[in-house]
């Protein structure tokens, strides 16, 4: 007599299988969210955010009016950040949406112009194209009413 069943035999490598497709998947990403995230401005954004940026798919976040991309995250955004004052740093129009660009050591931080509440872009440089990013991001951040533009 065997010591397992064909019935066993057959169940182990679907058990298996199942198990590497739950270890398969993405963790949620823990992003703090930002101080205005309540904003329902923010809503309308979030829900035309798309599925995809620059090749990578979004991930599930822990916290409201935030997104992200790629696994590890190679794109992070948070909606109801601190609306940018006039300011001397770069700023870019794409596709009718104005974004402030400050680019750190290793990362550049890209936050909308002229719209209440600010999205910020967060990634680090040489990741991903940052306009490709802008681009395919833009129609969801033209959801917040523009009420100002770079000069």
């Amino acid at each position: 007599m065997p010591l397992i069943s064909r019935s066993w035999r057959t169940a182990v490598p679907f058990a298996a299988v199942a198990l590497l497709a739950l270890t398969a998947c993405s963790p949620s990403v823990t992003i703090t969210e930002a101080e205005d995230a309540n904003n329902p401005a923010c809503a309308s954004m979030m829900v035309a955010l798309p599925d995809s940026l620059a090749g990578s798919k979004r991930r599930t976040t822990t916290s409201q009016s935030t997104a992200a991309w790629g696994d590890p995250s190679l794109v992070v955004l948070r909606c109801g950040v601190q609306v940018p004052s006039p300011t001397t740093d770069k700023c870019v129009a794409v596709n009718g949406v104005d974004w402030v660009l400050k680019e750190k050591e290793t990362t550049w931080t890209i936050t909308t112009y002229g719209r209440t509440p600010a999205t910020e872009l967060v990634f680090e440089d040489n990741t991903v194209p940052s306009d490709t990013v802008l681009s395919e991001i833009s129609a969801a951040v033209s959801k917040i009413p523009a009420n100002g533009a770079c000069l």
